[in-house]
């Protein structure tokens, strides 16, 4: 299930990478197999994984519509200041690097289950041993004060509408939509450009996530799964923005580049 998610966003990547193509020209920015190099083991979801970092771990959920949820926000804010900067530099390594660690935030930030309270519920059932697993076991098991208490705690997990069962079926799934599309007319317009060029990646990408939660999408699909309703949203307005997100986030750092 790891493997389709980390294909979802280098699928996303190269995408975008196209659009960009059709809007922007004379700029130095990477290319897509360069970018896509710090996706799968390479990126975010790599660093969770693997849990080898000693510093805080790449944790993608933001609350759209609360605007003291802003951690998100700042990690959009680092990786596109940063980009700016290698990209002045025309350092391929770095701006390859914080290209795809961007477009990886930004994709998350968009998904509609990152917009669940993830966290605070996993914090009710791991209680202090929330920053304590190890390993993928140690992400799939909860230990209670006896055996059934552990077995309980853990099936509210990954048991059959568990939290993280729900949560990666949903992404699993979504992403096994998007695979498949081309999304030819995914390219921003000359004013969505002009826009995030003047009020910044933050500030649109807090209006496209608002849009995205409006449909509902996820709570859609805990209730009644993969209808045809909450697939055709995944597959018309998420997928769609998505790109253009990513996109006008590369565009503006290239334009600031070389300024």
């Amino acid at each position: 299930m790891y493997a389709i998610i980390f294909h979802a966003h280098q699928k996303l990547d190269r995408v975008a990478h196209k659009r960009l193509d059709q809007v922007l020209s004379g700029s130095f920015f990477p290319c897509s197999k360069q970018i896509t190099h710090f996706e799968a083991a390479n990126g975010p979801d790599g660093a969770r994984l693997k849990r080898q970092s000693k510093g805080e771990q790449p944790w993608h959920f933001v609350d759209p519509h609360d605007p003291r949820d802003t951690q998100l926000h700042k990690d959009l804010q680092f990786h596109y200041d940063e980009l700016v900067a290698s990209l002045k530099k025309k350092d391929d390594v770095q701006s390859s690097f914080h290209a795809a660690w961007l477009a990886h935030a930004l994709v998350d930030g968009l998904t509609p289950a990152h917009h669940y309270p993830y966290e605070e519920e996993l914090a009710q059932l791991r209680g202090t041993e929330r920053h304590n697993r190890k390993g993928l076991t140690g992400r799939l098991y909860i230990k209670g004060d006896t055996v059934w208490q552990s077995v309980g705690k853990s099936l509210k997990l990954v048991g059959p509408k568990g939290l993280l069962t729900t949560h990666a079926l949903f992404e699993a799934g979504a992403y096994t939509i998007i695979a498949p599309l081309r999304l030819k007319k995914a390219v921003p317009s000359k004013a969505e450009l002009k826009l995030i060029c003047d009020k910044g990646v933050v500030m649109v990408f807090q209006g496209l996530a608002k849009e995205v939660a409006s449909f509902d999408i996820y709570h859609r699909f805990i209730d009644r799964g993969w209808t045809h309703g909450v697939t055709r949203d995944v597959r018309k307005e998420l997928a769609p923005r998505m790109v253009k997100m990513i996109t006008m986030a590369w565009y503006a750092a290239a334009q600031e580049a070389k300024t």
